[in-house]
Parts: structure tokens; sequence; C-alpha cells
């Protein structure tokens, strides 16, 4: 299969399964992912709902890496507008069927199992190198463009910094919302290094989070 065909497939498969991650925490009910936490946060502030604030805060975020890397701004950021929700809301609704009223034990393995699985989306379509979403935008640029830091310390930090805002902006955060702060970063920079780079390059990859090509 050809190069630009991998990518094209990995940043489909990534974001299709980030948005089913994201129809797991719903069902689940343990709290939301950390970007989801802050936009709520500041739509109670101005008592507003999330879905306008939503394109709201992500419309600036993307203002500002388009001036900055635009680069980062490509085919994997369209399909994240149009393809996220539509599997978040398909994952639901088959969990709705296979799992209308799960205990508690059960709603944590699965929360444990969504942060895999989030992390492993989230590495297909970063290192697809196509494109993504704004928000994801902001560790890559700190990391990449940078050098603040490592990937796994930028995304940690942009997460917690969501999380605290969300919290004292009355937000919901759950136990999902920690753990996917501090452990979502490291877990997807090691899929990044040990399942995407090989399967985009058929070979062992360089120490780096996304490659970038001539």
């Amino acid at each position: 299969m050809k190069r630009e065909m991998r990518r094209k497939l990995m940043a489909v498969g990534g974001v299709i399964i980030c948005g089913a991650s994201v129809g797991i925490f719903q069902k689940i009910a343990l709290g939301t992912d950390p970007f989801t936490c802050f936009v709520t946060g500041i739509a109670n502030v101005f008592g507003s709902t999330y879905s306008t604030w939503y394109v709201i805060l992500t419309g600036i975020m993307l203002v500002g890496v388009a001036a900055l890397h635009r680069h980062y701004i490509g085919f994997a950021t369209l399909i994240n507008l149009f393809l996220t929700g539509v599997a978040a809301d398909a994952m639901h609704g088959l969990l709705d069927l296979l799992l209308p009223d799960p205990t508690f034990g059960t709603r944590c393995l699965l929360m444990a199992f969504n942060v895999l699985l989030m992390s492993l989306g989230a590495s297909l379509y970063y290192v697809a190198n196509l494109g993504v979403s704004a928000y994801d935008a902001v560790a890559l640029m700190a990391s990449e463009c940078y050098h603040i830091a490592s990937f796994r310390v930028c995304r940690v930090t942009t997460d917690a910094c969501c999380v605290a805002v969300g919290f004292f902006l009355a937000a919901d955060v759950g136990l999902g919302t920690v753990i996917t702060a501090f452990f979502m970063g490291p877990v997807v920079q090691w899929f990044t290094e040990h399942l995407a780079l090989p399967l985009l390059n058929g070979r062992t990859p360089r120490k780096q989070v996304v490659p970038r090509e001539a």
C-alpha cells in the first residue's frame, strides 16, 4: 500500500477511534475528557451551551494554529470536525443496546480500556501528519516547534490545565477526567513509538512524535 494511502487510512481510523472513545466516556459517566471539561466550564460561566463554546474556542485556537504553524491543519482536521460526533453517537447507541445498565465495576473497566483506545486513536492520526484538532495542536507545537518539553509532558500539562479550569468553573470532573489528564500523554507517546510509526514506515521509528516530510 502506498504511503499516502496509509496516512489517509490512519487519519480516518484515528479520528473514528477517538470519536468512539468519546461515546464510551458519555456512556460510563465517570467524567469527560479534559478539553470537554474545559469547554463545559467556560460555557457555565457565560450561561451558554457546550456546542456554542466548543465552536468558539476551537475556532480561536484554529486561527492561532493557522497563524503560527498551519501545517497542523489539514485533511484530518476536517474529518475530525465531521466524524467525531457521528462516531461518538454510534458508539453510545451501541453500548446502550449491549450494556443498558452497566455496573460500577464494568464502567471502571471500560474507563481503563477507553484511555488506551483514545490514546491509540490520537497516535494514529498524529503520525498520519494530515492535520490534527486545534486542541491537539497545542501540545504538539509546544513539543515540536518550541521544544518546551517532550510531547508527554506538554500533553499532561495542557490536559491538567483544562481539568483545573473546568473544575473551578463547575464542570463535571470525574475519575475518568483525572486519569485521562495524567495518563493519556504518556500512553499516546508509547503507541506512537511502538505501533503508529512502525505501521506508517514499516521499520523501527526514530525517537519523535510525528514525522515531518520534506
